[in-house]
């Protein structure tokens, strides 16, 4: 059966990767690239402009792709660490409300309103999946060195939200997947400030970051569903 697959945040470093290894694949019909700046792709993808925390844009590009082909692939590529006034914080002192309410909108109610209008245009029978770029700074059981109030609890909430969404999905699309991903230190201008260079043991470039996320999930099961998985397959503790 034909499918089509979305990539939301197909401009970002990670989600422009993934668009191209994506369409290169030809295992969809259709691949369609979602993001706040419109993506400059090729005649074989459609590009579609919308932002993850503006409700009513995300409706409308989801009611265009569900007169396409049935969607039986999203990814969720979007994501905050910092930008304008938005730093990662050391400490108490320096938690701003604004800070967490941009990060929580960005990194969790943005991909929870991608699932409200994305989720239901999954086929009920047969296997898809529903993916988020999360972190492994994310897991609650593994913060040993805390800071990062805004981001960490802002993934957490997200693997929360898959989680979540996989158990409803599980009611009515035994064979969907929802999935929180880990893609490791990615040398994009997210984590610019924060990594090391090409070659430090989990950094790596966008193309590599796309083949390793994509072969997670073309290995993952049912059973693995509501997971947060790394780079390498492995399970994270939430």
């Amino acid at each position: 059966m034909e499918q089509a697959a979305v990539i939301v945040g197909a401009t970002g470093g990670i989600g422009s990767a993934l668009v191209d290894a994506i369409a290169a694949s030809g295992k969809f019909s259709a691949v369609h690239a979602m993001s706040r700046i419109p993506y400059r792709g090729t005649e074989n993808i459609s590009a579609h402009v919308a932002d993850i925390t503006d409700e009513e844009s995300v409706q409308r590009v989801a009611g265009v792709i569900a007169a396409g082909p049935p969607v039986g692939f999203v990814i969720v590529a979007s994501g905050m660490l910092h930008g304008a006034g938005v730093t990662p914080e050391k400490s108490l002192r320096a938690i701003d409300p604004t800070v967490l309410a941009t990060l929580f909108a960005v990194n969790a109610i943005g991909p929870a309103i991608i699932a409200k209008y994305f989720a239901p245009l999954l086929p009920k029978q047969g296997r898809s999946v529903f993916a988020a770029l999360s972190a492994r700074v994310g897991s609650i059981e593994d913060n040993r060195l805390g800071g990062w109030y805004a981001y960490r609890a802002s993934k957490a909430a997200l693997n929360q939200l898959i989680r979540t969404l996989a158990i409803e999905l599980k009611r009515t699309r035994p064979e969907a997947i929802a999935l929180a991903l880990h893609p490791g230190t990615v040398i994009t201008g997210l984590s610019k400030p924060y990594r090391g260079e090409a070659g430090t043991p989990g950094t790596f470039r966008p193309h590599e970051a796309a083949a390793h996320l994509l072969a997670v999930i073309d290995a993952a099961i049912p059973e693995q569903s509501g997971h947060l998985l790394a780079w390498d397959g492995s399970r994270i503790p939430f």
